[in-house]
Parts: structure tokens; sequence; C-alpha cells
């Protein structure tokens, strides 16, 4: 069996990378749906270059993970992620997730990481908690035919929403003075078309139906919550204005304009944000 592999407690095979010094603090990265590790790519490469152990897996059903029919919801995915760390033994890690990922690194600290003494801080970005759903609780979120949309999208042209999600609201695009590239579009597309149609439909209740309420209540550990104003994916309002408030030991920082895929857009800002944020 390749060494990028660990294969979880219910037999599912997660692939991850694992870049730099064994000695150095590691960095640990969750991409968001229906990307890979492969949306890291520019950070990976700018921490490693500033002497840090950087580490990601492909969540399972996306990439180059297993595309088993079940377990695609976020205990599962946190699960998962605790698999890969436990197996290469990280301490001190700090880490970060956007979107979707953003909700795998609240519950992975909160079940996992925080109890098991391996997290130093958490990064959210443009981050799904506390929960998108609109609901009595939650009037500020998003009604449910918002994803029933996205979810017939999957169902009926996976391959055309691929290409219309990046190319529209994802990375800003669809603003007017955008600076669009062709290369990012397709890379999402090449990412989301990697993973499965069943993990990819089913991941959509999972980020956007996951009360993560109590998990950001459990973290401890200092957490930045970073979150563009202008992002049409996970609006503002209803994600990093609340989650910042439920951790316990919170940074907010809002970047004025910035779509929901910030991290790749705007990697020349956010990569010296989260190096300053680690380094505090």
């Amino acid at each position: 069996m390749s060494e990028n592999f660990v294969t979880t407690k219910d037999g599912v095979r997660i692939f991850y990378k694992d870049w730099g010094p064994r000695d150095a603090q590691p960095i640990v990265f969750h991409h968001g749906w229906p990307l890979s590790s492969d949306d890291w790519d520019t950070q990976m490469l700018y921490f490693l270059q500033k002497g840090y152990r950087v580490i990601a897996h492909d969540r399972r059903g996306h990439g180059r993970s297993a595309q088993v029919s079940d377990g695609h919801d976020m205990d599962h995915y946190a699960a998962d992620a605790s698999a890969v760390f436990e197996h290469l033994d990280l301490r001190n890690a700090v880490h970060i997730g956007h979107s979707t990922g953003g909700g795998e690194v609240a519950r992975y600290v909160a079940r996992h990481g925080q109890p098991q003494g391996r997290v130093a801080k958490a990064v959210l970005v443009s981050a799904v908690p506390p929960l998108m759903l609109k609901t009595a609780a939650n009037p500020g979120g998003l009604p449910i035919e918002v994803f029933d949309g996205i979810r017939a999208g999957v169902a009926a042209n996976r391959a055309q929403l691929f290409v219309d999600f990046p190319t529209g609201p994802f990375y800003g695009f669809n603003r007017p003075g955008a600076t669009i590239s062709q290369g990012v579009i397709q890379n999402w597309w090449r990412q989301g078309m990697m993973g499965s149609a069943k993990a990819h439909y089913e991941g959509i209740k999972a980020f956007s139906e996951t009360d993560q309420t109590e998990d950001l209540k459990a973290i401890t550990v200092p957490t930045l919550v970073m979150h563009g104003d202008d992002d049409q994916v996970v609006p503002i309002a209803d994600a990093a204005l609340l989650s910042v408030k439920l951790v316990k030991n919170g940074t907010l920082k809002v970047y004025k304009g910035y779509p929901h895929g910030m991290l790749t857009t705007h990697a020349d800002v956010i990569n010296p944000d989260l190096l300053a944020f680690i380094k505090s």
C-alpha cells in the first residue's frame, strides 16, 4: 500500500500529501466542496518555503480518496481527517479550513484534535459554520431552495455546474472588473470531476445543514476567522460574524470586496496574513 494513503476504521482509503521537514511545525489544510487537497497548492508551497511541514488530504469521495458509498457527513469527514493526523502523529499543528473544510476543522478540533492535545491554532477561511441553512433559530441563513438547486445541478449535469460555479460566484469572476483566470476555472473543474457524484451530492447536506454551534463553543485554541465581505457562496453575515463570537479565543479579519475563493484569487494577501497569525 502506498505511504500516501491511510485506511480509516471503516475501511476507507484517504489520500494525503505530507511535505517538508518532519520536525517542523505542521500546518494542515482542509479543502472545500467539491475540490481536493490541490486547492491548497499555493499555500502549501508558500509555507514549505518558510520552513513548515505542510499536510493536506482529500476528503472521502473527493480527489484521490476512495469513492465510497457512505459517510458523506461532517462526523465522518472529521474522523477521516483525524485518522490521517493520528497516523502521522501530528502535534502542535495549525489547522486551516476553507468553506466546507472550515466545518471539518471545527468538528475535528472540537471532537478529536483538542482532546488529543494535537492542535495549536485554527483558521476558518470563508467557512460554513455555524450553519448555512435558514431555520427558525437561524433566520439569516440561506433557504433550502438554494441547496436544492445545487443538488439538482449535480444530479443533472455536474460537469456543466462545475464550469458555471467557478466562472461565476465562487471567485467573484461575475463581478465588474474582475480579473478572470481560465486556468483557475479549469483547475476547479478538474478537481471537482476527480471526485464522486454521490459524495458531492450528499456533501451538500453536510455543508449546509450541519449546525456547528457546539463545535465552535468547544474550541479554546486561538482561532482566526477570515472572510471576504463579497462572498457570494457563504455570506459573511451568517458565517464569520457569528463564528468569531462563539469560539473562546477568536480574531476576525474581514477582506473588503474579496470573494469566496479568496485563498486563490488573493493568495498574495491571505498567505502573509496566515503566516502572521501562525507566528503570533
